[in-house]
C-alpha cells in the first residue's frame, strides 16, 4: 500500500512503478536512519545512467531550528556526515530495486527550502546497440 503523501509517481510515467518503489524506499530509509521522513518525494531518471530523488519537508525539527538561527551551513555539513554514515544503506536499496550497480552516490540539501536530493549514478549498462539498458529489478531478470 502506498502512502498518499509520497505517492507522486504514476504508472504512465516511464519506469513509474520502479520510481515509486525508489521513492518509498527513500522515505523509509530517512525514517529509519534519521527518525523522520520527508512528506513528499519524487524520483526521476536523469538520462540512462542517473537517478534523482527530490524530497520536500525533509529536515529534522532540530535542523529547522538551526535554519531559523541562520545556521544553514551547519545543516549542510551535518547532512554531509549523514550521507557518509548511511551511504551503504541508500545504495543497497537503489541497487536492489533497479537491478543496476550504483557507481556514485551524493546527497545535497537546500536548508532554506527543506529540500534534500539523493543522486545516484549507475555503471553504464549498454547492450552493444547504443540503446539504454532496460531497467528491471533483479528479481525479474
Amino acid at each position: 500500500m502506498t502512502d498518499p503523501h509520497t505517492d507522486t509517481q504514476h504508472q504512465q510515467q516511464p519506469g513509474g512503478w520502479l520510481l515509486q518503489d525508489v521513492s518509498n524506499a527513500m522515505v523509509a530509509l530517512h525514517k529509519e536512519q534519521f527518525g523522520r521522513g520527508p512528506t513528499r518525494v519524487q524520483s526521476h531518471f536523469a538520462g540512462a545512467d542517473a537517478l534523482l530523488c527530490v524530497m520536500d519537508d525533509a529536515l529534522l525539527p532540530a535542523e529547522s531550528k538551526m535554519v531559523d538561527m541562520g545556521e544553514q551551513q551547519r545543516v549542510r555539513e551535518s547532512r554531509m556526515f549523514f550521507q557518509v554514515a548511511t551511504a551503504a544503506e541508500f545504495i543497497a536499496a537503489v541497487e536492489t530495486i533497479t537491478g543496476r550497480t550504483v557507481r556514485a552516490f551524493a546527497s545535497a540539501s537546500d536548508p532554506d527550502n527543506g529540500v534534500v536530493m539523493e543522486n545516484f549514478i549507475f555503471e553504464p549498462d549498454r547492450r552493444g546497440d547504443g540503446r539504454p539498458p532496460a531497467t528491471r529489478p533483479l528479481a525479474d531478470r
